[in-house]
């Protein structure tokens, strides 16, 4: 097995150490240097030798499972794949690495041979706090707060919202939504889920399929998304269920950009009915220096960095170090991604 991707020393030692008949190999001088934990691109000024190219090429080559894909690139990851018909099994680092595999155009027989797998779970504690800080950002109305102090004002006093008096609707509960409902449910918010299934969730006192979002934003206080990125979620959260909402509504996105309708949710900060948004993901990344996002007062923007912690490593090298013994004892694999609708 070999890691493609910056690690640092002390997680390479993790992997073995925590399933023994792994053979990792990890050649640091391969690897970009790591700039921060959990960095999964390296220093971009980085540049491999000739030689080294060749004996990275070699490494992947030879391996029956990759930690990682190299520069979190899709070409790189179909040319790992068309060099090495061993290759079993590709470990992504992002929660939502079924678009880095979709995005890589390998053949049916490919995606039939390799199992991809994501690091889905590992970000679901901060992406779930980050939800319930936008929330609380927009419920406590953290614009005005700021603009105050700005001016150096001491208004008279107006009211705050409550969590606890709130409904909030959250669009997917998969494990970043499960996290985030049983949290909100903690506080006494009233927690409506969208599902497919129609499977009972730990918090969520109401299901509603995600066709019928429109009909539900209007009943609620907050949304919070937190789907992945494919074809069947694009743009979601449309324009019409954007028009539907209740005047003043908080909107967190923790799942992908690509949910939003982004023009449709400019317009809707711009005259109310979206009273705040806290966005960590967007269409298109980075965040064109353009967009009217970054202008608008109401809108809260963070890099898609809301689920690094100093532990995110760790927790992804331990994923990956149960998956190996999975995949040593052919038992499935957790985290594997849908190669129809890759998430």
């Amino acid at each position: 097995m070999a890691v493609v991707t910056p690690l640092s020393e002390e997680l390479a030692e993790l992997v073995p150490r925590l399933e023994p008949r792994v053979d990792l190999v990890c050649e640091q001088e391969l690897l970009p240097p790591v700039r921060y934990p959990a960095d999964h691109h390296g220093d971009p000024s980085f540049t491999r030798t000739p030689a080294q190219e060749r004996r990275f090429a070699e490494i992947i080559a030879e391996a029956e499972a990759l930690y990682g894909v190299p520069g979190e690139d899709p070409v790189a990851l179909r040319r790992a794949v068309d060099s090495n018909p061993r290759l079993r099994w590709v470990h992504t680092m992002a929660a939502g690495g079924g678009a880095l595999v979709k995005a890589a155009g390998l053949s049916a027989e490919q995606l039939e041979r390799v199992t991809f797998t994501t690091s889905a779970g590992v970000h679901g504690g901060p992406l779930a706090e980050y939800a319930l800080f936008g929330l609380l950002a927009g419920a406590k109305n953290l614009p005005r707060l700021q603009a105050d102090a700005a001016r150096h004002e001491w208004p008279d006093r107006w009211l705050m919202g409550q969590l606890r008096e709130q409904t909030v609707l959250v669009v997917g509960l998969g494990g970043i939504g499960r996290e985030v409902a049983r949290l909100l449910a903690a506080f006494g918010t009233r927690v409506i889920g969208t599902s497919r299934r129609g499977e009972p969730v730990e918090g969520v006192t109401e299901l509603v399929h995600p066709s019928e979002l429109a009909a539900v934003v209007g009943r609620v206080d907050g949304i919070v998304v937190t789907l992945p990125g494919t074809a069947a979620t694009e743009r979601l959260v449309s324009a019409d269920v954007l028009a539907a909402v209740r005047p003043g509504t908080t909107l967190v996105n923790v799942g992908r950009g690509s949910v939003i309708d982004e023009d449709a949710l400019v317009e809707a900060l711009r005259d109310g009915r979206i009273g705040f948004a806290a966005l960590d993901v967007f269409a298109a990344e980075p965040l064109d220096p353009a967009s009217p996002l970054w202008e608008l007062p109401n809108v809260l923007i963070s890099p898609h960095n809301a689920a690094l912690t100093p532990a995110e490593g760790k927790r992804i090298a331990e994923l990956f170090a149960d998956n190996a013994a999975r995949l040593l004892d052919g038992r499935p694999l957790r985290n594997v991604v849908n190669t129809v609708e890759f998430y």
